[in-house]
């Protein structure tokens, strides 16, 4: 069995709008390793749409781009994404698919059929799924910000504390800080 692992840029005062992260090679490079790593990608329906607007042009070469932002672009094309939506079903980017019926059900399926693990990249989605205990690994990249504005992580709330276990913490020349956690059991 795989595991679901979240992963999101989050500021000091918990913000995880994607515009306030750094987005410079170092931090592309970690992206571009974590998602090498993995089986698949799972994103709401917002946050596909937002990607879907953005990295299939890099991935083509209509838009100039870092080398590490279009090695990243180039792998996110050929990689399975799995979309969780209630309200669009057909999604044209390549490789991607619905993930309809019960929530709980389909993600207990990927984590089961895709040994190397399932990347959740939606912050919303994320507190759905830390609802219903699906999500093992949390990954991190800290950014060194105060923003002062949301969205943030888990506004929504949880039914209870996660307690998680450091695996890892590595800092970047940028001063970002990659934390990488496990859901203690």
């Amino acid at each position: 069995m795989g595991l679901l692992t979240f992963c999101l840029n989050v500021t000091l005062d918990g913000c995880v709008d994607h515009q306030e992260g750094i987005a410079d090679n170092e931090t592309h490079a970690f992206f571009t390793r974590l998602m090498e790593e993995t089986g698949a990608m799972l994103w709401g329906r917002i946050t596909y749409e937002m990607m879907e607007s953005y990295w299939p042009a890099i991935a083509r070469g209509d838009v100039e781009a870092p080398t590490a932002i279009r090695e990243w672009a180039i792998k996110l094309e050929t990689k399975a994404k799995h979309v969780v939506s209630s309200t669009r079903k057909d999604f044209p980017w390549t490789n991607s698919h619905h993930l309809s019926g019960d929530l709980r059900t389909g993600v207990q399926k990927l984590k089961d059929t895709i040994p190397a693990g399932v990347l959740l990249g939606s912050g919303k989605l994320a507190t759905e799924l830390d609802r219903l205990d699906l999500i093992d690994d949390y990954r991190f990249l800290l950014q060194p910000r105060i923003v002062g504005h949301g969205p943030t992580l888990y506004h929504a709330g949880l039914p209870c504390t996660r307690r998680l276990e450091l695996v890892s913490a590595t800092p970047f020349r940028n001063g970002t800080v990659a934390l990488h956690y496990r859901r203690a059991r």
